[in-house]
């Protein structure tokens, strides 16, 4: 009599093994945000930061003038009605500076945004690829880096303003022109930093297996090996910011960079240098802004890197 061996029962799932992913990546962003909140001076510039937005985007609706609000006093000094005074031609300055800390922090959002992606994107294709691909991209973000990214986007955006100027005789709207030029000459040192972290995870485990198991390039870049750097580009991204602040206040005090109807501190403080000693607020004040957005910027992105290194000592999870 043959005997039957009948199939060995296999226990049911528990529920704690099908949620252990999902617990472990909840735990795990605990930790971080954990360390990131006893990080004072990250939790500091986060406020400050939080606050400065909230005044550009929401402030001017609230003030009781507007930046259009003229011949209200020709350089009433800063208090009472007027907390940084007025200028040449009786404009509010506060609701000046809350206008033009709006438009730079607009063209530093779309600055991150462009900088980290393309610089993403073509990092981790050099570094997976490898071969000629990488050599092509390596020779081409070393030739961007020789020319200074302040150079390029100044001369791209005097020729795209002349040229505008001459199609249409009259001076458009040209933030977002000037966000766009800054984005695409500011994502050199983002792809070098992707480029090794992918070098490196390109050998590990987990990416042999889904390479053996078929998956295309694509699901493998983006799948598997970013998100395993999305520490680092979090952390870029912030301090893209700060940088493209200071860029942009650079481009637009030497003439080259926002244009009226636009405006930005950089450009304020443009308009304003030759007060510097009579009127030394209207010069000052937007450059105090200017700082206190790169400041504040760069203490969130040393409060994410530390929050997010697992070998960081100093800030205890």
């Amino acid at each position: 009599m043959t005997d039957v061996i009948s199939p060995v029962a296999q226990p049911p799932a528990s529920p704690e093994a099908s949620q252990f992913d999902t617990t472990t990546a909840r735990k795990q962003w605990q930790v971080i945000l954990r360390r990131f909140f006893r990080h004072k001076a990250a939790v500091f510039g986060m406020i400050v930061f939080v606050a400065l937005v909230l005044l550009a985007f929401i402030g001017g609706s609230v003030w009781k003038y507007s930046y259009t609000d003229l011949n209200l006093g020709r350089y009433v000094t800063p208090g009472g009605d007027h907390p940084f005074g007025t200028g040449h031609i009786g404009e509010d300055m506060f609701a000046q500076v809350m206008r033009g800390m709006q438009f730079s922090l607009q063209i530093a959002m779309v600055v991150a945004v462009i900088a980290t992606g393309l610089g993403v994107v073509l990092g981790a294709l050099a570094g997976y690829l490898r071969g000629w691909v990488d050599a092509l991209i390596s020779r081409f973000i070393d030739l961007m880096l020789v020319l200074p990214a302040l150079v390029i986007a100044a001369a791209m955006t005097r020729s795209t303003f002349l040229l505008e100027a001459t199609k249409t005789g009259s001076q458009g709207s040209n933030w977002l022109l000037v966000a766009l030029y800054i984005g695409f000459t500011s994502w050199m040192s983002v792809a070098r930093t992707i480029r090794g972290m992918v070098l490196s995870l390109r050998e590990k485990e987990f990416v042999e297996a889904a390479r053996a198991l078929g998956a295309p390039t694509r699901r493998i870049v983006f799948k598997h090996i970013l998100p395993n750097t999305i520490d680092v580009i979090i952390v870029n991204a912030t301090l893209a910011i700060a940088q493209a602040v200071l860029l942009e206040a650079a481009l637009s005090f030497i003439g080259l960079g926002v244009q009226t109807p636009d405006t930005s501190l950089g450009l304020l403080i443009s308009q304003n240098k030759n007060e510097f000693t009579i009127h030394p607020w209207l010069f000052f004040i937007p450059f105090v802004f200017i700082v206190l957005i790169s400041l504040s910027v760069n203490f969130i992105g040393d409060g994410l890197r530390d929050a997010f290194d697992p070998r960081q000592k100093r800030v205890k999870a």
